[in-house]
């Protein structure tokens, strides 16, 4: 009988034994999360869903903690804090990062992306795959693409229905070299100045326009000291879901998995609050009274046509293999 106790005993404990691998891969760890953004960002409601998602797969294991509005930094700090290993994760827009890699100047390029179908399949497909390879290669491990959304232009004096339309418009953009030949290339007077000082230039008429995302434009108000927002989605710069490589070597495979897997989770909800923000956002624009108008897609071509002296001459600059993957990509989705 005892002999029998010993057996069924040593059963039960290879049955608990079997059940606890995966449970074994997982490391207790405390991951910060910079976001330049606030919290009432679609951002926030992207970290919930990966912290919830990351705490179901770890069994509470690995703890996420939320830091918003640059408390850990700018996103240029924040990244290279990552790089150094001092730091784990950072949601940041690709553009502060084309000195650590020019690589990410290609989501800058002007009319890079019709619509947002075509910017997640670019960035979810091989040509993202494409820069995650290259961000490993400076430290950097790209979890997955989430969405900043696309500019559109505002300004007091018409509506920009063809590309002539941009010419002698004084249009405030980003410091930013790509940028500012984008809308130079157009007519435009293109004037850089900081974010804070956008408001009162307009109203002022310093400047006779913006351009920026529905949902900055509504909470920004700029619709109470503009007349005309043009559908111009000339521009589409993803966030970039990092986390330090330093840190990631050192997490078992199982850790690894978990983390792919909750940023695809959050990139999908993000995406999906984001773009109901958005449409939230234009509605409310168009009920201010602003006149709204979209390009036909004769016009968008053009533009498009317009910009790719914009391409070429900083081709060079960002990589030309890169941009001719970008295009070869487009070409072929555009095609089917």
């Amino acid at each position: 009988m005892k002999t029998l106790k010993y057996a069924l005993a040593a059963g039960v404990a290879v049955t608990l034994l079997s059940t606890l691998p995966a449970a074994a891969q997982f490391t207790e760890r405390n991951i910060r999360i910079s976001n330049g953004v606030n919290e009432d960002h679609p951002n926030g409601k992207g970290v919930d869903t990966f912290k919830a998602c990351l705490t179901e797969k770890s069994g509470g294991k690995m703890k996420v903690q939320g830091f918003w509005g640059g408390a850990l930094g700018g996103d240029l700090q924040a990244t290279q804090a990552l790089r150094s290993g001092t730091q784990e994760m950072v949601v940041t827009s690709s553009s502060p990062l084309i000195g650590i890699l020019p690589e990410l100047g290609v989501f800058d390029l002007p009319f890079l992306f019709a619509n947002e179908k075509e910017a997640d399949a670019i960035l979810d497909g091989e040509f993202g795959k494409h820069i995650d390879a290259k961000l490993e290669g400076v430290g950097l491990v790209n979890l997955a693409y989430w969405e900043n959304g696309f500019r559109n232009l505002t300004n007091s004096r018409r509506p920009v229905e063809k590309w002539e339309d941009f010419k002698g418009l004084k249009v405030r953009v980003m410091q930013n070299n790509v940028f500012l030949d984008t809308f130079k290339n157009m007519g435009a007077n293109a004037v850089p100045m900081a974010f804070g000082e956008v408001f009162t230039a307009l109203e002022t008429k310093a400047i006779d326009g913006q351009e920026n995302p529905f949902v900055t434009i509504d909470t920004s108000k700029f619709y109470e000291v503009q007349k005309y927002l043009s559908v111009t989605r000339h521009a589409y710069t993803p966030f970039l879901v990092l986390y330090s490589k330093k840190l990631w070597d050192g997490m078992s495979k199982d850790e690894q998995a978990a983390l792919r897997d909750c940023a695809i989770a959050g990139r999908d909800e993000q995406r999906k609050v984001s773009r109901e923000l958005g449409q939230a956002s234009l509605q409310k624009i168009k009920g201010s009274g602003v006149v709204v108008n979209e390009l036909n897609e004769q016009e968008a071509n053009r533009m498009r046509e317009q910009a790719k002296s914009v391409w070429e001459k900083h081709a060079t600059t960002i990589g030309p293999d890169t941009v001719k993957m970008m295009q070869a990509e487009l070409d072929k989705m555009r095609k089917k």
